[in-house]
């Protein structure tokens, strides 16, 4: 899995060749990586890499994430090319958002049920992949017209979960 990241307005591209426990990655193109990584609770990562300990905290930050490695933050921002942009056509607030789950994994909570109001930014359905989980958000205001999902339920990448317009 490839990703585009801005680290505190620098680019770089991390390449993930196998997940976590026992990690192997490159970065720009540079010779690959090997780490360990457990999670011990949600968004607290222990990363052992050439023999040196890390403990990592990610949260969500109005820009994307913020990760403190051994008290130094880094705003990070994940750039995924199959969404659409926010600020581009069609990000007007207008029609219907479809939810759809970005990668394989299981439903781990869902936050929301059909006729629910609401407000953008808010949570509906939160999905576990590669032991992260991933909130995700309706984009604009509105109300939850369908939800094909529960929890627990195994998702592919490209499933719609949930439908807000």
């Amino acid at each position: 899995m490839k990703r585009e990241l801005s680290v505190n307005g620098s680019d770089c591209t991390v390449e993930v060749l196998a997940p976590a426990p026992a990690c192997r990655f490159r970065v720009d193109g540079e010779p690959e990586r090997a780490a360990h990584v457990e999670t011990p609770e949600p968004g607290v990562y222990s990363i052992l890499i050439d023999g040196r300990s890390y403990d990592v905290f990610v949260s969500e930050s109005p820009a994307g994430l913020a990760v403190t490695i051994d008290g130094f933050r880094f705003d990070v921002v994940v750039r995924d090319p199959r969404r659409w942009s926010r600020t581009g056509a069609g990000g007007s607030g207008e029609g219907v958002q479809t939810i759809a789950s970005p990668m394989p994994g299981k439903v781990v909570r869902v936050l929301a049920v059909e006729g629910d109001e609401v407000a953008p930014g808010q949570g509906i359905v939160v999905v576990e992949a590669m032991k992260m989980q991933n909130e995700l958000k309706a984009d604009r205001a509105g109300r939850v017209l369908a939800l094909s999902t529960q929890e627990g339920a195994t998702v592919a990448a490209g499933d719609v979960l949930a439908t807000v317009g």
